[in-house]
């Protein structure tokens, strides 16, 4: 894919003798929304791990924007017990392991499969430490105080983005205070927050009723669209990801099984294996 803004190439990550993503490669183009689906512990929150920092791969190379920005090849005590493949292929170019703030800095931001809000701190303030990411001010102007502009300008930015996502009027709010539904709703306006250009959600629908799930649905539309973001997310729920989704990758015990548009993904014999269950229950789909 040419125009891919993200790509994988044979990730495997390695823990022990445990391999929970076994040479993974897949990729991300601009404006799409792609769902990375598969049974609970398939390996998705873990290939979202290598993506955004968390955790460095043992081998592979994940790409944004056209540029190299995380590599590595098994090094150490791993090149005996490697139980990947591609071992010696990435062995000659430089290992690149950035930290998840310069990741979040290139414009990648994620959410999480367990709201990690900062409850005791205000609706507002949760936007404003993410607006701080792409602050302008020194760290001696700031220990000065001569960026009241700067603040002045980050708070209203963040009061726009509160009242895009109807949170304004809950702004001095304790965030944990939050119902279940708009703490999602935070989490994500935190990450949008950063100004991104791919954003990560990880099982952004867990917990949540139908009506809510219908609501996440139109909410992930609109803020593709608004922000012109390419959205990748891991999620159980089938009818948001079959009504959302242009393309679907399927892991399971960390391997690539499928992947393709929903219509091909829902009618693959290994994808109704593995993960969907039985086709006839799967047909409302």
């Amino acid at each position: 894919m040419a125009d891919a803004l993200l790509r994988l190439e044979n990730i495997t990550m390695q823990f022990g003798g445990v391999v929970a993503v076994n040479n993974l490669s897949m990729e991300v183009a601009e404006g799409e929304i792609v769902a990375l689906i598969g049974p609970n512990g398939a390996g998705k929150t873990t290939a979202f791990n290598c993506v955004t920092g968390v955790y460095e791969p043992t081998n592979g190379e994940v790409s944004f924007a056209g540029q190299p920005i995380i590599r590595n090849h098994p090094q150490g005590r791993m090149q005996r017990s490697y139980l990947g493949e591609y071992a010696e292929h990435y062995a000659n170019q430089r290992v690149l392991h950035p930290t998840p703030d310069h990741i979040t800095q290139l414009g990648i931001a994620r959410t999480f499969q367990n709201i990690r809000l900062f409850g005791a701190l205000s609706v507002l303030d949760n936007v404003l430490i993410a607006k701080h990411m792409r602050a302008k001010h020194s760290l001696f102007s700031a220990t000065f105080r001569l960026s009241a502009g700067e603040e002045r300008r980050m708070r209203k930015e963040a009061l726009a983005l509160l009242e895009e996502q109807n949170l304004a009027h809950l702004q001095d709010e304790p965030a944990s205070s939050l119902p279940y539904g708009l703490q999602r709703r935070l989490e994500i306006a935190r990450a949008l927050a950063t100004d991104p250009r791919l954003l990560l959600l990880d099982e952004p629908a867990a917990g949540m009723n139908p009506q809510e799930t219908q609501e996440l649905t139109d909410f992930i539309r609109s803020i593709r669209k608004n922000y012109n973001l390419t959205v990748l997310m891991i999620e159980h729920h089938m009818d948001l990801v079959m009504q959302i989704s242009d393309r679907i990758y399927v892991l399971d015990f960390g391997k690539l099984i499928a992947h393709g548009p929903p219509e091909a993904v829902q009618d693959d014999p290994r994808v109704i294996t593995a993960y969907l269950g039985a086709e006839e229950d799967y047909a409302e789909y």
